[in-house]
C-alpha cells in the first residue's frame, strides 16, 4: 500500500497569508477581543512558545479563504500546532477547545482526570454558553448599535440575565477563591475576560450593578494582578 502524505505546516492555506516567522512554534490567530485573549491569555500561563499572527477585523481577515480553511466559523481565535497529537499537525478553532487541547497538551491547568476535571468542564460550559453571549448581547444593546433602539425592553431582557449569571458566579466565589475551586483553571481564563469587558470596555458596570457581586470582584482583581494575564491580554498586539 502507498504511504499516505504527511501534511506539513507549510501546506496549510492559512500560512501563506500569515507566514510565520517561528513556523516550529504554534500559530495563535487571533485579536485582543474576550474570546480571542482567553487564548493568549493561556499560552502566557503554561509558557508554550507560541507565534501571535493578527486577524484584523478591519480588512475583514477573518472572512478570507485562507482563515477560513482554518476556521470554517470565521471566528477568532484559531490555533495551527505544528507539533499536535502524535507530532502530525493540529488546527483547531472554537476557545473552549483549544482550552482544553492547550492544558491537556502541557499538563497545566486542568485536571488529567476525575472530579475536579469535570468540575472545571462544566465551569467552562458555563461561560461558553451563558456568560460570553449574554455578556456581548449586553454590550450590543447598551454601547453599540443597540443604544440606538428607542425600545429598551431587549436590552432589559439581557442586562437581567447578565445579573442572573454574575450572581451564580458570585455564589460559587463565595465558596473558593476561584470559578471551579481552589485552583486556577481554564474556567477562569474563559470567565474573567468576559467580566472584564463587560464592566470595561462596554461600560456597563453600573449598568448591570457590578457592585451587587463583590466576590466577582474580588476574584476579578486577583484575575487582572497575574502577569501571565497582563501580558496575554495585549496579544495580539
Amino acid at each position: 500500500m502507498p504511504k499516505s502524505h504527511r501534511i506539513e505546516p507549510s501546506e496549510f492555506p492559512v500560512v501563506r497569508k500569515w507566514p510565520p516567522r517561528h513556523p516550529d512554534r504554534l500559530q495563535l490567530y487571533s485579536l485582543p477581543t474576550p474570546n480571542g485573549v482567553k487564548v493568549s491569555i493561556m499560552l502566557e500561563e503554561i509558557g508554550l512558545p507560541y507565534e501571535p499572527q493578527l486577524v484584523d477585523f478591519a480588512k475583514n481577515d477573518q472572512g478570507s479563504p485562507e482563515f477560513r480553511s482554518l476556521n470554517p466559523n470565521a471566528k477568532i481565535p484559531a490555533i495551527l500546532d505544528p507539533d499536535g497529537p502524535g507530532g502530525a499537525p493540529l488546527c483547531l478553532f472554537e476557545s473552549g477547545a483549544i482550552l482544553v487541547y492547550l492544558a491537556d497538551k502541557t499538563g497545566k491547568l486542568l485536571a488529567p482526570a476525575g472530579a475536579a476535571r469535570y468540575e472545571t468542564l462544566q465551569w467552562l460550559m458555563f461561560q461558553m454558553s451563558g456568560i460570553g453571549p449574554m455578556f456581548g448581547q449586553v454590550g450590543f444593546f447598551h454601547k453599540f448599535a443597540g443604544k440606538e433602539f428607542e425600545d429598551k425592553r431587549p436590552r432589559d431582557r439581557y442586562v437581567t440575565e447578565a445579573r442572573r449569571l454574575l450572581g451564580v458566579l458570585d455564589a460559587r466565589l463565595a465558596r473558593d477563591p476561584w470559578v471551579s475551586g481552589r485552583e486556577y483553571t481554564i474556567a477562569d481564563v474563559a470567565t474573567f475576560p468576559w467580566v472584564r469587558n463587560l464592566i470595561g470596555y462596554y461600560e456597563a458596570g453600573e449598568l448591570v450593578g457590578i457592585d451587587d457581586f463583590p466576590q466577582v470582584r474580588r476574584s476579578l482583581r486577583a484575575f487582572e494582578a497575574r502577569p501571565a494575564v497582563a501580558r496575554g491580554l495585549a496579544i495580539p498586539a
